[in-house]
């Protein structure tokens, strides 16, 4: 057995492999009409969710200037991620994920509907930001692992890598555009208009979901109820390297270094004694250094464990960049290598795992990767929120570059070791 699994990483990768001519096409998936309908409501939907994210970082610093404050409040948006993905994952495998993804899409249009409302009529306290950010990690929970897993369904297994490049870069080109967004509505009509904005976004992905031809989706076979699903899941990830390694990375990097919603607002303000538009600058160029991170991921299609170690070591090189930035142009450049970074890091670990797994586990798989990616946050944010306020926002980057380091040494230690013993 351990040798299948020692071939998993390069292996079950071939199988999956398209030919080289569509390989090399940035855009193959956009062939598929349905992934081309899908996608378009999504990217509408990640506009509005950064304008929100945006929104509600600069809601928080207005009513506590607090980065504690800020860090708990992040904490407490992904704190059902990491208790609730697990079950979620299983949701995603047991019914359809189309409309799981409705369900989750609606409840979440309501959760911003809500504090857009409270926060226009001048009634918004802490207690309720925070309230609401519960209610929007919980149909978060869900959501993440259905719609990473949902793009298999659209594309097929020959178009997933792409699909899922192409995805990732979409989720960054809403970083870039949302930003510039929320600074127009902020500085025009007002933070709430804000989070209106994005409940009404997600009506366009409700939209795309209704007029997908489901005669042409790729639907898996859905998992019979039955007992130790959960734990079989687990130990289905831990058993195949090409998976279990990649999520331990991706915890330790999610965790401590994935916290740009806290560090950047904070390094805007607290370093750079800047004004909003300065946070805006800094995670507008994230954005743009990851969209041209991710056209280079679509292109390269490279995934694999050791590949992802070295896009670690690079990330941890950039984020020492962006701490030791002197000035707010330096830090906008070391803010477009990290954005880069981050999301081949990303994707690559992403696009290794789902299509390491079994379509009848994908669902609990991508749930693990989600609880990695974001459900580690409530963790990390408090920490970042904390060392930043108890030392400087520079201390708090430098603390994510570790955390890259440690992670490419998950990677790389097992592979050594291994290696010694034969």
């Amino acid at each position: 057995m351990s040798t299948h699994h020692e071939t998993s990483d390069h292996g079950a990768l071939q199988e999956a492999e398209p030919d080289l001519s569509v390989k090399r096409r940035i855009f193959a998936a956009l062939a598929v009409p349905n992934f081309r309908r899908y996608v378009s409501g999504q990217a509408l939907s990640l506009i509005g969710t950064w304008v929100e994210t945006v929104a509600q970082a600069l809601l928080v610093l207005r009513l506590t200037d607090s980065g504690t404050a800020l860090g708990l409040t992040t904490s407490a948006r992904f704190l059902p991620v990491l208790l609730l993905s697990p079950y979620a994952g299983l949701l995603v495998d047991r019914f359809d994920k189309r409309h799981l993804l409705i369900l989750t899409q609606v409840g979440l249009g309501l959760v911003s509907t809500a504090l857009g409302v409270s926060v226009l009529a001048g009634t918004i306290t802490l207690w309720q930001v925070v309230v609401l950010a519960l209610l929007f990690g919980i149909f978060s929970a869900a959501d993440n692992p259905a719609r990473q897993a949902f793009v298999g369904e659209v594309v097929g297994p020959s178009l997933l890598r792409n699909a899922v490049t192409l995805n990732s870069t979409l989720v960054n080109v809403a970083r870039v555009l949302g930003p510039t967004v929320a600074a127009v509505l902020v500085t025009t009509v007002g933070i709430g208009w804000c989070f209106v904005a994005n409940a009404v976004s997600f009506s366009f992905v409700v939209l795309s979901l209704l007029s997908l031809d489901t005669g042409q989706l790729h639907t898996s076979a859905h998992a019979p109820r039955a007992k130790g699903q959960l734990r079989a899941g687990l130990r289905y990830a831990m058993g195949h390297h090409a998976i279990a390694r990649p999520l331990l990375m991706m915890a330790v990097v999610g965790t401590f270094t994935f916290e740009f919603e806290v560090s950047l607002p904070l390094l805007a303000h607290d370093t750079f004694h800047g004004v909003e538009t300065t946070y805006n600058w800094l995670i507008g160029s994230l954005g743009a250094g990851a969209v041209a991170g991710g056209l280079y991921a679509a292109r390269a299609s490279r995934t694999g464990v050791p590949f992802l170690v070295r896009i670690a070591c690079a990330y941890a090189a950039s984020v020492v960049f962006l701490a030791l930035s002197p000035t707010v142009p330096v830090a906008i450049v070391a803010c477009v290598c990290v954005g880069a970074a981050s999301v081949i890091f990303l994707t690559t670990g992403n696009a290794t795992v789902q299509l390491a797994s079994s379509p009848q586990y994908r669902g609990r798989v991508t749930a693990l990767w989600s609880t990695a990616l974001v459900g580690s946050t409530p963790i990390g944010s408090p920490v970042i929120g904390a060392v930043s306020d108890a030392a400087s926002p520079r201390y708090s980057l430098a603390l994510g570059a570790a955390a890259c380091v440690a992670a490419a040494l998950i990677g790389w230690w097992p592979r050594g070791r291994r290696a010694n013993a034969h």
